[in-house]
């Protein structure tokens, strides 16, 4: 550990909270779909919502527009659009740049997201991050076969810094793809696993889903990359 140069960190529900996007895309649809589909925006915002605490993913628009008697094959694909296309009201987790500014007098910085490109991008402009990072690459530019868990962004990014991925540590949330990425990377990884989180629940499928190492808070990562060679940590059991 004490060979890293470069900390990579992942975007969604590691720099920022992902279901502040949500809920700020959803205020967009609810908006939307007052204009154009008879649908009061608050009542509507107050489905889409209601639909996301229930856990409801992946269908959310066809359940939704069902609720109202609309053909989903008519209102769906609109409202992905919007969805997709809205500029995000989204904001950093409290400490994040406060941490990104600390940790770039003792490393370079990357950050690799997956997602669809525009919507990755305009997220990462929302944030207003951009100046704390010496290399961005949205896995999605490589085309959708190199998605985490791929190793191609991780190399990618390696690539641009100019190091090895052996010299970099990558920070992410979701043991579904981020770990093995930077495994098959060659890559050291931390799961950041906030109480409540998204992914935070999911148990890693195999060893090689497992990070380096786990913490659960912006102070206890930053008390690991500042204290690297002597580590006092047990990391919370999956």
């Amino acid at each position: 550990m004490s060979s890293w140069q470069v900390v990579v960190f992942d975007l969604d529900d590691t720099l920022y909270p992902e279901r502040e996007y949500v809920l700020s895309g959803f205020r967009a649809v609810a908006q939307w779909a007052a204009e154009n589909a008879g649908i009061p925006a608050g009542e509507g915002f107050a489905g889409l919502h209601a639909l996301f605490e229930q856990g409801v993913r992946g269908d959310t628009f066809n359940r939704w527009a069902a609720l109202y008697g609309h053909d989903p094959a008519v209102l769906v694909p609109a409202c992905v659009r919007v969805y997709r296309e809205h500029t995000p009201a989204i904001v950093p987790f409290e400490g994040v740049p406060q941490l990104l500014a600390a940790l770039r007098t003792h490393y370079r910085l990357g950050l690799i997201s997956d997602g669809y490109l525009d919507v990755q991008r305009r997220k990462f402009a929302a944030l207003r991050l951009a100046e704390y990072f010496d290399a961005v690459v949205f896995s999605d530019e490589l085309g959708r076969a190199a998605w985490k868990p791929s190793p191609q962004p991780f190399e990618e990014v390696a690539r641009q810094l100019g190091i090895a991925p052996g010299a970099a540590v990558y920070v992410a949330d979701n043991p579904a793809k981020d770990f093995l990425g930077a495994r098959r990377a060659g890559m050291a990884s931390i799961w950041l696993r906030r109480p409540g989180g998204e992914y935070t629940w999911l148990t890693p499928a195999t060893p090689d889903h497992l990070p380096d190492l786990t913490v659960a808070t912006l102070a206890d990562l930053e008390q690991i990359l500042f204290e690297r060679d002597a580590i006092r940590f047990i990391a919370p059991q999956a």
